[in-house]
C-alpha cells in the first residue's frame, strides 16, 4: 500500500493520540472529518494499522519486578519448540514471548510482584517448561526508552 505525506501525517497524530475522535483527528492533520474516516479505515482495512490498545502501568497493579529471559532449547526433539511455545504461552505472568535465530532462541517477559513472588515463579512454572537447556536472566533496572511510536 502507498501512503503520503497526508498518511503519514494523520499516522503521527493516532500515534501521539490514540483515544482523540476522528473529529479531532481531522483537525490536527487539517482535513475535512470524512476525509480522516476514510483514510483511517482505509489504513486499517490495509493492515498498516494493526489495532488500538490500552496500555496499563504493570507498576501501578502492585508489579514491582520485570524480568527478561533468554532461552537456548534442546532441538534434539522433534517439535521442542513448538512443545515449548505452547507451554510458556500458559504462564499468567509471561508477559511477551519473542523468537530469535542465534544461541538465543526464546525471550521471555516475566512480570511479579516482588522478588519472592519471582522465585515462585520461576522455580514452579519457569523451570518447569519443556525443552530448556540454558537461561539467562536479566532483570530490568529501568526503563530509558519506552515510545512505541514509529518514525512515520
Amino acid at each position: 500500500m502507498q501512503i503520503d505525506d497526508v498518511d503519514r501525517r494523520l499516522l503521527r497524530f493516532f500515534q501521539s493520540q490514540p483515544g482523540a475522535s476522528a473529529a479531532e483527528l481531522a483537525a490536527l492533520v487539517g482535513l475535512p472529518k470524512a476525509t480522516c474516516w476514510r483514510r483511517l479505515e482505509r489504513l486499517e482495512a490495509a493492515g498498516v494499522i494493526a489495532g488500538v490498545e490500552a496500555i496499563i502501568d504493570w507498576r501501578a497493579l502492585g508489579f514491582a519486578v520485570e524480568v527478561a529471559l533468554r532461552i537456548t532449547l534442546d532441538k534434539t526433539e522433534r517439535n521442542a519448540f513448538d512443545i515449548f511455545l505452547a507451554a510458556a504461552r500458559e504462564v499468567p505472568e509471561v508477559t511477551e514471548i519473542q523468537t530469535f535465530l542465534g544461541r538465543v532462541d526464546v525471550r521471555l517477559n516475566v512480570l511479579a510482584r516482588n522478588m519472592a513472588h519471582y522465585q515462585e515463579i520461576y522455580r514452579s512454572r519457569i523451570l518447569n517448561l519443556p525443552h530448556i537447556l540454558d537461561i539467562e536472566q536479566l532483570m530490568l533496572i529501568s526503563d530509558v526508552k519506552t515510545d512505541e511510536a514509529l518514525p512515520v
